[in-house]
């Protein structure tokens, strides 16, 4: 029952703080709020970012053209070759039916390409394989196995492989998803050790602020961590007050933001995603203010309070 006590009266003594010291805690909670509303932005802009990226590396492919004299069945066993592959997700086969009827879809409009085609006594084009990798970065071993395959005589009827026509596109696709992952890394850590720091000397601010109370504190014997936890309360409270703070801004923040962000990403819209990740933005947010403010909190007692 005592140690009961003693835990309310520390929570207390921590909000008694976190209220009186306003000036303090209104700063603490101004620089928290601002980093923790980054750090929510940049969740949110790595996921809009992923699901752009996840988009058109979907429209990412290698196509594999045939002669119009390859057996169904080769084309067919290419195939299964490729499925075999741990590099590849899908392979999608074109006969030659499908691709004569996709080339007159897209020229339809072109009347004298149709004529041209009518003319023809029979169909100029073979068939073809889409090979989609598993990741952008794959893509390359995937045409190096096609050109063995060239190379050995076994796939003697593939006319074409375009990745090397596609090459920069897949790289300089590549090159963004790395870049966008390491640098969302970076910025994640800065921002955490910039909060931690500021954090820490906010609570030694406070620290000394209340450094009579604590020197009467330690005259009657006060306990060790009755002094030291008002001030790990504050410092989670720090976290509490920013990380809601950031979530009630956030809400009509991407209700207005919603209509732009589904034109410039695609299909990615803001306020959509927020709805529908809220749970984990909310244990992100509020868990990364209370984690930085305890932290900050605790290194600041332990290095000031000598209690």
């Amino acid at each position: 029952m005592s140690t009961w006590i003693n835990v309310k009266r520390v929570a207390r003594y921590g909000l008694i703080s976190f209220v009186r010291n306003g000036f303090v805690s209104l700063a603490a909670v101004l620089i928290m709020t601002i980093t923790l509303f980054v750090v929510a932005g940049l969740f949110m802009f790595g996921a809009a970012l992923s699901s752009t990226l996840k988009e058109l590396t979907e429209k990412v492919d290698v196509t594999v053209y045939f002669t119009t004299a390859a057996p169904e069945e080769e084309v067919l066993a290419i195939r299964s070759s490729l499925e075999a592959l741990p590099e590849v997700a899908a392979v999608t086969y074109v006969s030659r039916e499908e691709a004569l009827a996709a080339f007159r879809e897209r020229h339809k409009n072109d009347q004298l390409t149709i004529q041209a085609l009518d003319e023809l006594a029979e169909n100029p084009l073979g068939a073809s394989l889409e090979v989609r990798a598993k990741q952008t970065s794959q893509y390359e071993s995937i045409a190096k196995f096609l050109e063995e395959q060239q190379g050995s005589g076994a796939a003697a009827s593939i006319d074409k492989v375009n990745f090397y026509q596609n090459k920069t596109a897949i790289d300089r696709l590549t090159n963004i998803i790395e870049t966008s992952r390491r640098l969302g890394i970076g910025i994640a850590l800065v921002l955490g050790i910039a909060t931690l720091l500021i954090s820490f000397n906010t609570i030694r601010l406070a620290i000394y602020t209340a450094r009579e109370e604590i020197g009467v504190m330690n005259i009657v014997g006060a306990g060790h961590w009755y002094v030291r936890g008002p001030f790990m309360v504050a410092g989670v409270l720090y976290g509490l007050v920013s990380g809601l703070v950031v979530l009630l801004l956030l809400y009509p923040l991407t209700l207005s933001l919603g209509p732009g962000s589904e034109r410039f990403f695609g299909t990615f819209n803001v306020f959509a995603y927020f709805v529908d990740a809220f749970p984990l933005l909310f244990l992100i947010v509020m868990g990364s203010g209370v984690g930085l403010g305890a932290l900050s909190s605790y290194l600041a007692v332990r290095r000031y309070l000598r209690a």
